[in-house]
């Protein structure tokens, strides 16, 4: 039977804190890759829990109600992903097995659940210019859609020495398009991984807020 985790409303003062910091570190990444800049890049996740905390409800509404599955049910869910993420990090030895694990986890959860779930929506909804968008669209544009592709359709593998992942995908969405392969070093996947958290984690309880969904 499934034991059910409680979510709270929303992220505390000192765990948006502990997420900027976080993104923060990838402060070059940001600037290059997403177009995030100056003292955003230092409060990235505060800022996207801004920008959607103050949107009207009818757009909170739309965002919520492009897919049928309540935020509620997607809060709960990532407080469930959050708390085996710290279970693993709390762990003093992790078999190689459970790791293989959180591999899958982890990346369905940031690529596949959220970017069909939240990231599509809010890069059309979000803002223009705002930091949702920019971040929202970098998560749903290649490398990062190529790598949720090959991810989704089980068209990867790790480096033989483990340092990354290869993946094959189409540059493109013409399904007649070979597939072409790729791979991603650890570092880099990292920082997508952590960007995807990042927003989610900001902008659920923000968006939920004043929406009744």
């Amino acid at each position: 039977m499934r034991k059910e985790i409680e979510a709270p409303a929303v992220f505390a003062v000192n765990q948006m804190r502990h997420l900027d910091a976080q993104l923060a570190d990838f402060r070059i990444q940001l600037k290059t890759k997403v177009g995030i800049e100056g003292d955003i890049a230092d409060k990235l996740a505060t800022t996207v829990a801004a920008e959607l905390r103050f949107l009207p409800v009818e757009a909170k509404s739309e965002i919520l109600q492009a897919t049928p599955v309540a935020a509620t049910a997607r809060w709960s869910e990532l407080t469930a992903f959050q708390a085996f993420m710290d279970q693993i990090a709390a762990a003093r030895k992790v078999h190689p097995a459970v790791v293989r694990a959180q591999v899958v986890y982890q990346n369905y959860v940031c690529f596949v659940y959220l970017g069909e779930a939240l990231f599509r929506i809010l890069a059309k909804s979000a803002p223009p210019g705002s930091a949702s968008r920019k971040c929202a669209r970098f998560l749903t544009d290649n490398p990062v859609r190529s790598f949720r592709n090959a991810f989704a359709h089980g068209n990867w593998r790790y480096r033989d020495d483990f340092t990354g992942l290869i993946f094959w995908a189409r540059k493109g969405s013409d399904p007649s398009e070979q597939l072409e392969q790729f791979e991603v070093e650890q570092q880099e996947l990292s920082f997508w991984q952590l960007l995807a958290r990042g927003v989610a984690y900001a902008a659920y309880p923000h968006l939920r807020a004043g929406a009744d969904c």
